[in-house]
């Protein structure tokens, strides 16, 4: 089991996601050098992951995972599947709900064409950063079930990289120590036992869309991850609105 440092108990909110990404990479300065792989989770996960490679001069990436959510409580994670397609499955939730297997078997042929259309999106504004041998950050903008998280972190272990960081600004107490099971740390600002939901956590927690992620991933284009023009990620971020982007 990885270390686990939790910075607070406080259930004080963040005013949004960048703030929670700067306050995350104070915390991560120790991981400086060598040059760390910031990767965050689409679609809120990109924006912390941002401000926590802006801070640290770190390569920004993506890892894409998909919740699939309960039948009649989508909101509710019985599971996810990672970016290369494996299916995470909390079979103690899906037990008690007795959700059927004939819904599973659907649902992860859903989010696998998801995944595939986000990574045909994603991947042509910023290519894919080789992981092997590198220290990892992974970020997300809160940990509520865990579950999502896991799938990337299978995901990015099957990629051999030297440590993996799992950062969040806000997280449910038991799902942090789980999740540290499965990285060598975890960071989480704030842990409060009186948990609820992310969104509680932030003042603005808008979703966000896919225009916004590429936009981000246009300013972080070319050699050594270092922001593109404005200009450039503006005009990204048009090409994906006009392609009809939304917020599946």
């Amino acid at each position: 089991m990885g270390s686990i440092r939790i910075v607070s108990r406080s259930a004080t909110p963040f005013s949004d996601r960048r703030e929670a990404g700067r306050l995350l990479a104070r915390e991560l300065e120790p991981h400086r050098t060598p040059r760390p792989v910031v990767l965050g989770i689409p679609r809120g996960g990109v924006v912390v992951a941002a401000e926590i490679a802006a801070s640290l001069d770190a390569d920004l990436d993506i890892v894409i995972s998909r919740k699939i959510g309960a039948p009649q409580n989508p909101e509710l994670a019985i599971g996810a599947v990672s970016e290369d397609g494996q299916l995470f499955l909390d079979e103690r939730v899906r037990s008690l709900l007795r959700v059927p297997e004939t819904f599973v078997a659907r649902q992860l042929a859903v989010q696998r064409e998801e995944i595939a259309r986000r990574i045909a999106l994603y991947r042509t504004v910023l290519p894919k950063v080789p992981l092997r041998g590198r220290v990892v950050i992974l970020a997300d903008d809160g940990l509520a079930t865990g579950s999502t998280m896991q799938a990337a972190l299978w995901s990015v272990r099957r990629e051999r990289p030297g440590r993996v960081i799992v950062a969040v600004p806000v997280g449910a107490p038991d799902t942090v120590e789980s999740i540290a099971a499965s990285a060598d740390e975890a960071l989480c600002l704030r842990a409060p036992e009186d948990f609820g939901a992310v969104g509680r956590f932030y003042r603005s927690f808008a979703q966000t869309e896919d225009g916004e992620v590429v936009e981000i991933l246009g300013r972080w284009r070319g050699a050594g991850g270092s922001p593109d023009e404005p200009e450039t990620a503006a005009a990204l971020a048009r090409a994906a609105r006009k392609a009809g982007l939304g917020s599946a």
